[in-house]
């Protein structure tokens, strides 16, 4: 069972949650923002579901309610900048822009963070440099809930990767994708469904793979992209071992095993890693969102395989999910995520989400 929410209210509802808790109200709407953004692409496990985790971080003190980021070193192109453990989207936003501003100057903005705490949707950054016409990336480290290849435990994270390029007429390619078989919230939003997981997606506490999304997460953990070795997972952790080198060995944050887990310690700060950069397309050959836009469209035009209507590349099944959002008039939510707004609505006494 859903619910129609607008964007309006839920937006509103996350922002008062957060201020209500202490947080300075210029970052309550940093994390609505990109809470709700995640939910208007159809990223449900990063979204509105994930507020009680942001509450829990700032009413523990886990998570810097007020502050900002500061800068540790600046060199032309380059910058290390301390989190301070505030909020990772406010860290993400000063990072990206810092990125952006040196790209315009030097061609390509590359800064890389420590201190940091969970950022969102690392497309939410990639994407701020379309809106310059600039190619951008992100990453993050994350908490090791995702079990290597031939291991028997979780021991690095999903360490998600983003890259937004450019085409023509708003048109582009955005790339948002976990180096995990898939984003840890997916095995959260199947367990508060009560649904079992797809095969492929998770491993008992033997290694061992399991569609019950209780098991893995309290015993077991993620399967790497690719999933067992004989299917390329080995591929997947690699690549989540490559968005630490340039998260966490290269910021000085905490690393692979390093990393806090989501459980039993929950007084311990994250200190992630994020790397974020951004590269002007004109410091090259001319004609780049021409190229991107044909590359774009030969493979849209291909011809779908029996059963499939469409080839689609990186961005468009969120597009296609942002349009539904416009069309419906708001984001439909689970009945089970909305009592569990309620209930937060009650302890802290601000208006429902649904009653505003």
């Amino acid at each position: 069972m859903t619910k129609l929410v607008s964007v309006v209210k839920a937006r509103s509802f996350i922002e008062r949650c957060m201020t209500a808790i202490g947080t300075d109200p210029k970052h309550s709407l940093a994390i609505a923002n990109i809470l709700i953004e995640a939910d208007i692409r159809g990223h449900f496990t990063h979204g509105l579901y994930r507020l009680e985790m942001y509450m829990r971080d700032i009413e523990s003190g886990v998570t810097q309610a007020r502050g900002e980021p500061s800068l540790e070193k600046d060199f032309a192109a380059t910058a290390l900048v301390n989190g301070n453990n505030l909020p990772g989207v406010v860290v993400g936003n000063f990072c990206m822009d810092l990125a952006i501003k040196k790209a315009k100057e030097y061609g390509i903005g590359y800064v890389v963070c420590k201190g940091s705490t969970h950022f969102g949707i690392a497309a939410w950054y990639s994407a701020q440099a379309l809106q310059h016409g600039m190619i951008g990336m992100s990453m993050s480290n994350t908490s090791p809930v995702v079990v290597p290849t031939r291991a028997a435990k979780p021991s690095i994270g999903t360490n998600p990767l983003s890259v937004a390029a450019p085409g023509r007429e708003g048109d582009n390619f955005l790339l948002d994708m976990a180096t995990s078989a898939v984003a840890f919230g997916k095995l959260r939003m199947c367990r508060v469904k009560g649904t079992e997981m797809p095969q492929g997606w998770g491993v008992d506490s033997k290694g061992l793979e399991t569609v019950d999304p209780v098991e893995a997460m309290d015993r077991g953990g993620l399967f790497p992209l690719g999933g067992a070795e004989i299917t390329g997972g080995y591929k997947g952790f690699g690549l989540a071992m490559m968005v630490d080198v340039f998260c966490g060995m290269l910021s000085g944050s905490t690393f692979g095993t390093n990393i806090k887990r989501w459980k039993g310690e929950e007084e311990r700060v994250h200190n992630l890693g994020h790397c974020f950069i951004a590269v002007n397309p004109k410091v090259y050959a001319d004609g780049f969102e021409d190229r991107m836009q044909a590359s774009m469209d030969q493979y849209r035009n291909l011809e779908p395989a029996e059963g499939e209507t469409a080839v689609l590349v990186a961005g468009d099944p969120e597009k296609e999910h942002m349009r539904k959002v416009s069309e419906d008039g708001g984001i439909y939510y689970h009945e089970n995520v909305l009592k569990s707004m309620d209930k937060i609505a009650d302890r802290l006494g601000v208006a429902y989400l649904l009653r505003q």
